[in-house]
């Protein structure tokens, strides 16, 4: 009766750790893509608020190599493999909940911290290079302009602010651009802060849903490792 239990425990944990492997390559994606999404504006965000998803990139390939460990302490019924992955699996628990809390603190301090960075920049944009280009991509890609509205460029609004009446009409002058006003045809009229977080907003619940998902995961881990491990401890 105790050997079919414990064959029974180690394939269970065998094909859990299949599972959780793949977990982990879903960890990897979905860093991966927060990152590409958000990180292209890093030039208006602290560093601070970009480290949540490489952390989940990081813990990804961590619980590629845990899974790994998992399976090959399963096959082999070793006790000290089986604590070890146990161990390793509530190391990155941990790890992922700071991630999550992490996610939560980045979207409530997204407000003060972006806006404060964009406005900075906006006085930048004439005299700094990286500035300009940092703000014509922002602009162009989401369709705004300036941090709450066109107002805030006043007399420097810039070309990338304003875009073509109808598709394929020719691309309005620094002139159009300058002088048109908010309702205009020619000019962006949202502000590109309000675009920015929601951006943010997405990439924190895909952060927050992913990390609370691999967590339970993790928590079934455990407990099938140790009860493996009182198997094999009671049949030796």
């Amino acid at each position: 009766m105790k050997s079919c239990e414990l064959s029974l425990i180690k394939y269970v944990l065998f094909v859990f750790n299949l599972v959780f492997a793949i977990s982990g390559i879903g960890l990897i994606v979905a860093g991966s893509l927060v990152l590409s999404d958000v990180g292209e504006y890093s030039h208006f965000m602290e560093s601070k608020i970009l480290a949540p998803p490489v952390v989940l990139i990081v813990t990804g390939c961590i619980v590629f190599l845990v899974a790994s460990l998992g399976c090959y302490g399963a096959i082999r019924e070793s006790y000290q493999m089986l604590m070890a992955f146990a161990l390793c699996l509530l190391i990155i628990f941990i790890m992922e909940l700071a991630v999550g809390i992490a996610a939560a603190v980045y979207k409530s301090q997204f407000h003060s911290g972006v806006k404060e960075l964009m406005n900075k920049s906006m006085e930048n944009y004439e005299i700094s290079k990286p500035d300009r280009i940092a703000w014509d991509n922002l602009q162009s890609k989401l369709q705004c302009c300036g941090v709450e509205g066109p107002n805030d460029w006043q007399d420097k609004r810039p070309l990338s602010c304003c875009h073509a009446v109808r598709e394929g009409a020719d691309p309005p002058t620094a002139v159009h651009c300058r002088n048109a006003v908010p309702g205009s045809d020619y000019l962006y009229s949202y502000g590109c802060f309000d675009e920015l977080q929601i951006k943010a907003d997405k990439a924190s619940k895909v952060l927050i849903g992913v990390g609370i998902g691999i967590a339970f995961i993790e928590i079934i881990g455990i407990i099938l490792a140790c009860w493996l491990a009182s198997a094999i401890k009671n049949k030796e």
